[in-house]
């Protein structure tokens, strides 16, 4: 597969071209990282902050209390959406339900073991562990 770079001066013009013969698993897997790289949403520090976060960043989020937080490595904010609208905003495919309350980046899982009850429990790259249904929600 051949690689062309090319360095442009305008950062409105900044992009990526996939050329294909056969649109494949591989290249779908290419655009949607690009299409979400970059990607953030708003949230809030404790003491009120507004910060963008990077989607990219996000270990999982979590509803407790009827409030949605986002946990990176070492911070966490409360966003102000419902985990539904976030399942529908957000557009990386690695962003998985694990719970009615949670839910996970899987690319942020660094291992996993089985759990009762057909459930896995996940260790995310802050040593935190997420109880994951394997049961549809």
């Amino acid at each position: 597969m051949n690689i062309t770079e090319r360095e442009i001066d305008d950062p409105e013009k900044e992009g990526v071209i996939l050329e294909y013969v056969n649109f494949t698993k591989e290249f779908a897997e290419i655009k949607e990282y690009v299409r979400s790289k970059g990607e953030s949403i708003r949230g809030y520090t404790e003491k009120k902050e507004c910060v963008s976060i990077r989607t990219e960043d996000i270990l999982y989020f979590e509803e407790v209390e009827n409030k949605v937080f986002a946990y990176t490595s070492n911070e966490f904010y409360e966003i102000k959406s419902r985990l539904y609208q976030l399942e529908e905003k957000i557009i990386r495919k690695c962003m998985k339900r694990a719970s009615k309350t949670t839910i996970v980046n899987a690319d942020r899982i660094v291992s996993v073991r089985t759990a009762l009850n057909g459930r896995l429990y996940v260790r995310m790259e802050n040593e935190e562990e997420i109880l994951f249904s394997l049961m549809p929600l």
